[in-house]
């Protein structure tokens, strides 16, 4: 098991959810954090809960030019990039012939080209220190065929494939790419918001997982010694019938 006190770990889509999550989890354990994310007030309230040094950076991952200054911003700060999680997305549920083509196409837009630029952005520096984790959030649904959800499955099974073909490209460079694959997770992307609704979720009916669950894979992956990488991390919680 390695330790991460004293690494840099970017975290999209860090103002809620399985981002938030990691964001507190992996300040606990002494990483320094860039917290990106759409929304800078919550970003700000998060990062000052916080027991470690963070950044905050406004930054919508449809947009390249806030990718590009969140890691130069990043680099300007700490001077190294450890890990790269590439958490932020969206989820549209839904009958494809029924659905918002702009609305879907955009879902797609953050949840693929986001990841794809987000890494291509810290691979550079990741290669010149010879080490370094790229982490995609991606879901049951990138391992599977959901027909509730057509938009979103090719989305997540795009990001399975680039994170498989990619690791095995930069392996011999020292980075590990890796893939989280939760299934139904209980936070605002689920319409659950209170912790009424999260506690209801996740420990009675027992049909989500909490984003709290997601954040410790996350470390289980990210603490493994140099030499081990975990490809994939499917987490179903306890009820699920997929």
């Amino acid at each position: 098991m390695q330790t991460l006190a004293g690494q840099v770990a970017i975290i999209t889509g860090a103002s809620s959810g399985i981002g938030e999550a990691c964001a507190r989890l992996l300040a606990r354990t002494g990483c320094y954090l860039t917290l990106a994310a759409r929304s800078e007030e919550k970003l700000r309230t998060l990062a000052a809960e916080l027991p470690t040094e963070s950044l905050v950076v406004r930054a919508d991952m449809t947009i390249p030019a806030d990718i590009s200054a969140m890691v130069e911003r990043s680099l300007e700060r700490f001077g190294r990039i450890d890990i790269m999680l590439a958490n932020a997305g969206v989820y549209i549920p839904g009958q494809f012939a029924e659905g918002d083509i702009e609305q879907l196409t955009r879902m797609f837009t953050l949840n693929v080209d986001g990841v794809l630029r987000c890494a291509h952005a810290v691979i550079p520096s990741m290669k010149a220190q010879g080490s370094g984790d790229i982490i995609v959030t991606s879901s049951i649904s990138g391992t599977m065929d959901i027909v509730g959800e057509p938009v979103y499955s090719a989305s997540k099974n795009a990001l399975q494939t680039f994170a498989h073909t990619v690791r095995r490209q930069l392996a011999g460079d020292g980075i590990r790419v890796m893939s989280l694959a939760p299934g139904p997770v209980a936070n605002p992307m689920q319409w659950l918001h209170t912790p009424e609704d999260i506690q209801r979720a996740v420990h009675e009916t027992g049909s989500h997982l909490a984003s709290e669950d997601c954040a410790e894979a996350i470390l289980f992956m990210l603490s493994r010694p140099r030499h081990v990488t975990i490809r994939d991390l499917v987490i179903l919680p306890q009820n699920n019938r997929v």
